[in-house]
């Protein structure tokens, strides 16, 4: 009984093809996610095509893990600029802190009550 070629080569062509357009959307798929990265990070995002690049994407990498990032250099200098150190007050920190209170415990006498100014005062009808 004589093999058809024919359908064993149409299936191996779709397959090829299914590989390539599969493979392609990934490759795609990858430089737009590396580009947003990159533009988040302070770089050009046209460095994630370096990422194509068998051996310059490792070093790529390792300089991304242990550079100090555009983003970081921008925000140090504003924290300078807001605080006159780094570090500074900028941005404020949260939740505000109040005025610490006195836990009932902790009075000399235990009728004893906090001044009138600890607490805040209802107003006088």
């Amino acid at each position: 009984m004589p093999y058809d070629n024919s359908a064993i080569a149409a299936y191996s062509v779709g397959a090829i093809l299914f590989g390539l357009v599969a493979g392609l959307i990934g490759l795609i798929f990858a430089i737009v996610i590396y580009w947003r990265i990159f533009s988040k990070a302070g770089y050009s995002g046209a460095r994630s095509l370096l990422m194509l690049i068998p051996i310059v994407n490792l070093i790529i990498i390792i300089m991304f893990a242990f550079s100090e990032w555009p983003i970081q250099r921008e925000l140090n200098q504003l924290r300078q600029v807001a605080g006159g150190r780094p570090g500074g007050q900028f941005p404020p920190q949260y939740p505000p802190q109040g005025p610490q209170y006195q836990q009932p415990g902790q009075y000399a006498q235990p009728g004893q009550y906090p001044q009138s100014g600890q607490y805040p005062q209802r107003p006088q009808p």
